[in-house]
């Protein structure tokens, strides 16, 4: 093939190229003038995404974290919270655990890198801070949910409004809710269109029970529950004004004051944590910060009761931690969710385990197990019995072992000390010079190969050393006052070596930490009933909104207003559930009952207005007090609000300060003093000799 001829080629594509080329440009600007190509615009602005999307990014991390081990855990938790407040929205759902998730990330691996390289020549001290890091971190995603839980609480205000206009202009309940719930996107429209399909629902009876189960809180339950009474018996006009919306207005104030407490409880608690978490990070600077300005301290911090000062420390820092969170919130004891199948659950249900553990757990139909069922349900405990049981021993074999390992890791400090500590003269203030400290390594080092060679010796004396040292070429040419001072040194440190081994009482500690270690559960659920105690009363007027909501509602009767009493009880649960159970056997017998199943008298006035209304007088009539004092009541209300946010307040703020001054005046203060005393002495001493 001719050379001409390929030219010929390679010319006639390329004029054909610069042709398609041409007539794309022409064709593309003759489109972009057309009227269609300018509706198509139109149509696909603001649906494109830009070059880096969040969502869409959130989504990928969603399946990437679902995929790492110790991630999915916390996925799932989250999960399990969120799913309740976005109703099966599964894209949000994803996007929000993403975003908490990866918040949480971007904390923790900085934090994990700044303690590894910080407490590297301290492992437990590393060990320590990670372990809490892992608690400190549930703490922020379990904030971030209750954020997002807080935040739908707030719509509801808003939302109530408008369907208080939209009731006024349909007055229907149903449309009135469909409508609002079309207007916007946020989380609480989607709690509307549900509560909507329910309304219109051919068993809206059981469609309600089932979100009774699944709503973010009780006041939507308020809010289902009046919503359904209203569409089956009618709104009625009391002085005037809708029932219904009057009382709409009764749960957006109920809204309001809860509101107002959580912000409150979280302007009290929200550096409390932190309070009660920041001493095991000063625990490292302050003992260096010690020592460097009074070498005398070393042997304290670096020895026997130093290492147990500082075990302590973190103890009660992680104590009081966990205390504060259940202080600030005790609606929720069981965390970010509970799992129907914990590690405790899967831990019984092993044939080995399952019969240690029922070793312990009290027999069936006794008065021990029947005071533990009462325990769990005043406490509000989501565990079984088994999976108590299961802690208790945990805690008790990790207690003992713990203990155990401390000991030995004791003798081995105390050991290492007399090894490594220079021999020199400490000062009350200021350190060894860097020419002192080098000498006294010397001696230490020389002192050193006679504790190996005589270690384990008891027949050691003086005599002996102080013969091998007059024969050691590090002692050449000094006098007999300095070699029997290092004789005395050396016999001194054989002495304190070969003390350092494992003693019987210490075993006996070990097993009394155990024994307090098995109790603990039981001691953090009498704690947690003690913070329910203190919301008997809110409790109570909660009681009395509900009464005064259902009971000018036509068809109302005691039973359906002790199912509600029921639905909305956390504290008197068990008591309610017991008599609306008995309740068809003989309603006065049944309400009798529940008045001796309580002790509180507020709740046990309630039960008798109910007895009242069983056979005397209607129920309007039995409560007409709650209705014509209302603004009492309402003002009663923030003042059990005020008071019960300024015990937990004095609770909180008691037990998140203890680990601070624990740590300045247990681990800094007194050991200065007593040292610095001893010091004294010694050199007084030292003084009064030479004198």
């Amino acid at each position: 093939m001719s050379s001409d001829f390929l030219l010929y080629i390679i010319g006639g594509a390329g004029a054909l190229f610069v042709i398609v080329l041409v007539a794309f440009l022409v064709l593309r600007q003759i489109m972009n003038k057309s009227g269609d190509m300018v509706k198509i615009r139109q149509l696909q602005k603001g649906t494109k995404e830009n070059k880096f999307s969040w969502e869409i990014m959130s989504q990928k991390l969603y399946l990437i974290y679902n995929k790492v081990p110790i991630l999915n855990r916390y996925l799932r938790k989250l999960r399990r919270r969120l799913e309740i407040i976005n109703l099966e929205d599964e894209y949000l759902i994803r996007t929000q655990v993403a975003k908490i998730l990866t918040k949480s990330l971007l904390i923790i691996v900085p934090a994990t890198i700044l303690i590894i390289l910080l407490t590297k020549n301290d492992l437990m001290l590393m060990a320590i801070l990670l372990i809490f890091e892992v608690f400190i971190i549930e703490t922020f995603m379990s904030g971030m949910v209750d954020k997002i839980d807080n935040k739908i609480l707030k719509q509801q205000i808003d939302f109530f409004a408008e369907i208080r206009h939209a009731y006024h202009e349909y007055n229907m309940v149903e449309e009135a809710i469909y409508q609002v719930s079309q207007n916007d996107e946020l989380e609480i429209s989607r709690q509307g269109e549900r509560i909507y399909e329910i309304l219109v629902s051919d068993s809206p009876e059981e469609e309600l029970e089932k979100y009774y189960d699944i709503a973010p809180n009780p006041y939507l339950k308020e809010f289902a529950g009046l919503s359904y009474l209203t569409k089956e018996f009618g709104d009625r006009e009391v002085d005037g004004a809708s029932l219904y919306l009057k009382n709409l207005n009764n749960i957006t104030q109920e809204m309001q004051l809860e509101i107002l407490k959580r912000e409150k409880l979280d302007y009290v608690f929200q550096s409390l944590s932190f309070i009660a978490a920041a001493p095991i990070l000063a625990i490292e600077p302050i003992k260096n910060w010690a020592i460097s300005q009074f070498s005398f301290t070393a042997q304290f911090y670096d020895g026997k009761v130093g290492l147990i000062l500082q075990v302590a420390l973190v103890i009660i820092t992680f104590v009081c931690y966990m205390l504060v969170r259940k202080i600030k919130d005790n609606r929720n004891n069981s965390g970010m969710g509970q799992s129907e199948n914990p590690w405790q659950n899967k831990v019984y249900n092993n044939m080995f385990f399952k019969k240690l553990v029922d070793m312990f757990l009290p027999k069936k139909g006794t008065k021990e197990e029947r005071k533990m069922n009462q325990l769990l349900k005043d406490s509000a405990s989501k565990q079984k019995i088994e999976w108590i049981y299961v802690n208790r021993i945990t805690l008790a074999i990790v207690g003992f072992i713990v203990t155990f390992i401390l000991f030995l890791q004791m003798h081995n400090i105390a050991i290492d000390y007399v090894y490594t500590e220079p021999v020199g003269d400490y000062d009350i203030v200021g350190q060894m010079s860097e020419q002192d400290a080098r000498q006294g390594m010397e001696i230490t080092e020389n002192d050193n190969i006679y504790l190996d060679k005589y270690k384990n010796n008891n027949s050691i004396t003086t005599e002996i050393l102080l013969r091998d040292l007059r024969r050691d070429d590090f002692y050449e040419g000094v006098d007999d006052e300095v070699l029997t001072e290092a004789a005395d040194r050396i016999y001194e440190k054989l002495q304190v070596v070969n003390a350092e081994y494992l003693q019987w009482y210490e075993l006996l500690i070990a097993m009394l930490v155990a024994v307090l270690a098995f109790y603990g559960p039981i001691a953090l659920l009498h704690f947690q009933k003690r913070m329910r105690d203190l919301e008997m009363e809110d409790e109570v007027m909660q009681f009395q909104t509900i009464i005064m909501m259902l009971m000018k509602i036509e068809r109302v009767n005691v039973e359906i207003i002790l199912e509600w009493m029921e639905r909305y009880s956390n504290i008197f649960r068990e008591q309610i559930s017991r008599c609306v159970n008995n309740y068809e056997s003989g309603a006065w017998e049944a309400l009798e009952q529940l008045k001796n199943d309580v002790s509180y008298m507020p709740l046990i006035r309630l039960v008798e207005s109910l007895q009242a209304a069983v056979e005397k007088i209607p129920i309007a009539d039995a409560f007409d007090e709650l209705d014509t004092e209302r603004a009492y009541y309402q003002e009663k209300r923030k003042d059990s609000n005020e008071r019960l946010i300024s015990k937990k307040g004095l609770i909180g703020k008691g037990i998140g300060f203890a680990p601070m001054i624990v740590l300045f005046v247990g681990y800094l203060i007194v050991p200065l003093v007593l040292i610095g005393m001893t010091s004294m002495m010694d050199s007084f001493t030292n003084m009064s000799t030479m004198i």
